[in-house]
This record gives structure tokens, sequence and C-alpha cells, in this order.
């Protein structure tokens, strides 16, 4: 009785329930999800939490070129002296934002009465190599648009400056400005994967590159389905000389490879990340109209769509709510394998310079950026970026079959999908 129950209920599942339910029974499905759902979590949330939050995670540090993975330094914060940025929660999260302090890396520090006395780090280890720079407390502290000219006091020890804004008169005590600086422009930063050829902290782009690898899959899926699955259906409904037409469409298309194509896209759109969702689902819709084309002809003499046309529904209504619904599943695993195929058409575009423009971080630009060094002790430049693309391809390839299997036992026990 109980097994009778439970195949009872399993029969009055929803299609999407059952799917799920035969899904979650495969573990590397579910490895591959929660794969994607990391890497999504990591997208979304964007700049709020990578290390370097300015935008495109791009601030350069030339002094910082090429360090190991765990590198730490010290650096001194000094106002810049421009208006101070203003974002809002959201825009950090999805432009990040722009630094109100330029950063000094350094070997030593010290004070020497009214000015900071930073040793430069300069990319050698070793230190007393001269570099010595001396900057005014008043000026690591506050930029020159918002105050007057510092005025030093050497008797009473203070400096004293003016709000252009309100002006308030500032005095301050040469201890007052070192504990402030101490306490809240002196930091220590670690770069857990190092840095890249421009000094620019590696993981941040890293972290970046996984919203444009994701948003360029995501938005070619979605072009390469409309488009797909509108001329897949009208040659499979209504065949005769729109089937040939379309039929004729798709062997052309198909006949040019993948790659050529979306570089000839490309090339006429114009370079940019824009153009690569364009080009890219401009030549991926062609495996999805002829699996549409091959579902609909094998399910348009079905009974239910006869009964549909006798009760005289108007064929947009039969397509869209009859057939469509019943052939949707195998749409959803090649979607999964497109969105691969995606994610690796960006990154070789990329590589070849024609894709996402620096200093936008895309994987395949930073493949590129250091392919130079994979023959050196910092191949992990190179190895890293391409460690995550392999890494999410073989995600989405999991997820699709996964999903192909959950939707090939769905057979058995479900029923075709009656539309209203």
């Amino acid at each position: 009785m109980k097994d009778s129950s439970t195949y009872n209920d399993h029969q009055s599942e929803s299609l999407s329930k059952q799917t799920w339910r035969k899904f979650k029974r495969n573990k590397l499905g579910m490895f591959g999800l929660s794969l994607i759902l990391i890497a999504t979590i990591i997208s979304i949330c964007g700049y709020l939490i990578t290390p370097d939050s300015t935008p495109f995670a791009n601030d350069q540090k030339p002094e910082l070129h090429i360090k190991k993975p765990g590198f730490k330094i010290g650096m001194l914060l000094i106002k810049k002296n421009e208006a101070t940025h203003q974002v809002s929660f959201f825009s950090k999260m999805l432009f990040g934002e722009v630094i109100d302090y330029s950063s000094i890396p350094y070997h030593s520090i010290n004070f020497e009465g009214f000015d900071v006395v930073v040793e430069e780090y300069t990319g050698n280890e070793q230190s007393n190599d001269g570099t010595i720079t001396k900057y005014n407390l008043a000026d690591v502290v506050y930029d020159i648009n918002s105050t007057l000219p510092v005025i030093n006091d050497s008797v009473s020890n203070t400096i004293t400056c003016y709000k252009l804004n309100t002006g308030e008169k500032l005095t301050l005590t040469i201890r007052e400005l070192q504990n402030h600086i101490k306490q809240n422009l002196l930091i220590e930063k670690r770069f857990a994967l190092g840095t890249d050829l421009a000094g620019r902290d590696l993981l941040s782009r890293l972290m970046i590159g996984t919203r444009i690898s994701l948003a360029v899959g995501f938005i070619s899926v979605i072009i390469s389905i409309l488009i797909g699955v509108l001329l897949g259906a009208m040659a499979g409904y209504f065949r005769g000389w729109i089937d040939d037409v379309i039929m004729w469409i798709i062997s052309v298309v198909w006949s040019i490879p993948t790659l050529l194509l979306v570089i000839a896209i490309t090339l006429v759109l114009g370079k940019g990340i824009v153009q690569v969702f364009i080009a890219v689902g401009l030549t991926m819709w062609v495996d999805v109209a002829r699996l549409i084309r091959g579902q609909i002809l094998s399910i348009r003499e079905k009974e239910f769509v006869e009964a549909g046309r006798a009760l005289g529904f108007k064929n947009s209504r039969i397509i869209i709510k009859h057939i469509l619904p019943n052939v949707m599943g195998p749409v959803i695993v090649i979607a999964a394998s497109n969105f691969a195929a995606a994610i690796l058409t960006e990154a070789g575009l990329s590589f070849l310079g024609i894709g996402a423009q620096p200093p936008t971080p895309s994987w395949g630009e930073m493949i590129n950026m250091h392919r130079g060094y994979v023959l050196v002790d910092s191949a992990y430049l190179a190895f890293v970026p391409g460690i995550a693309i392999m890494i999410l391809v073989l995600a989405f390839m999991l997820v699709g079959n996964g999903l192909r299997d959950a939707l090939d036992s769905k057979s058995l026990d479900s029923k075709p999908l009656l539309g209203n």
C-alpha cells in the first residue's frame, strides 16, 4: 500500500516537480548546480565582496608588478585632491566606487615634525634604496580643494587650515594628526592570488570576470532561444514553403564555422561586451531551431493538437499553449549546453582581442595578457582564469546532463501538457 501511495503521489506531481525530484538524485548535477549558484552569488554581490572595489577592479600599482599569491604590503592612504565620491549601496554593488584616497606602498614609515616620512616600495624586496618622500600631515588627511593652504606653527606644534565651504578654522596638534594617520590611514593589504602584469589584484579581477562570463552566457542563450523557438516552431508547424525557407537559412548558417561567424558579426557591430552578447546569441539559435522543428513535427498530428484545431483555436494559441510546453524539456537541456559554449566563445573572442575590451576583466583577456608567462615561474597568472573557465563550463555541462536524465525518465510517468 505504501508503494502504491508513493506511486500515486508521483503521478499527481507537476512536470517541474518530477524533474526536480529526479534531478536531486544526480550528485554530479547537484554539484554542478552548486558551482553555478556560487558563481551567481559572486556575480550579484560584485564589488561588495571584492578586495579591490574600484570600477573594473582596475587599481593599478606598477610597483606591485606580478607579486606571488599571499603577498602583503603596508600602504599609506593619502586624500586625493578631488571631490569626495558618494555612491549608494546598489551603485557600488553594480559599478564599484572610486576611492577617495591614493595608496602608497611603503617599506617603512615614520613621523618627523610636521611631516610623515615614507620609504616607498618600488618593487624591490630590500629597503634602503633611497626612495624617501615626505608628506605634510595635513596634506595626507585633507585635500587642497576643501581647505585653504596649511599653516604650520612650530612654536605650538599645531597645524591650522580653513575649510573653503564654511570658512571654519581647523587647528590640530601634530600628535592628533599622527594618531589619525596611524589609526585610519595606515593599512596592510594582502593579495590572496597575487597581482597581475599591471599590479592589480588578481582575485578581484577574477571575481568580476565571473559576472562577464555569466552575463554573456545568459543573454546569448535568451537571444538564441527566442530566435530558435520562433523559427523552429514556424517551420515544424506550418511546413511547406515556410519550412523550406527556414531550413535553407538554417543550412546556410550551419555551414559557417561558429567562431568565424561570431568574429564576422563582431567586426561588423564593433568591439565590446554588448556586441559579444549579440554576436554569440545570433550564432547559437540554429541548434534550438532544428530541435524545436523536429519535436513539433512529431507532435503536430497528436490528438490534443487536432482537438485544438477542431475547437477553432488560432495557430498561435495552439503553438504557444499546447505544443511548446511539451517540447521545452529538450530546449532546457540544450540551453545549458549553449550556456557553456557561450562562455567558451566569449573567452576565445576576448583572448583574440575582439571581445570585452580592457579594462573590463574578462577571463579570456586575462589569459591573453599573461600568456607569455606560461613558460616561466608565473604560469599561474594564465592558469587561474583558465581553470575558472573550465570549472564554470563543467558545471553547466553537469547540470545539462542531469536535466537530460531527469527529463528522459520523466516521460515514463507523465502525460502531455494541455493548455486551457
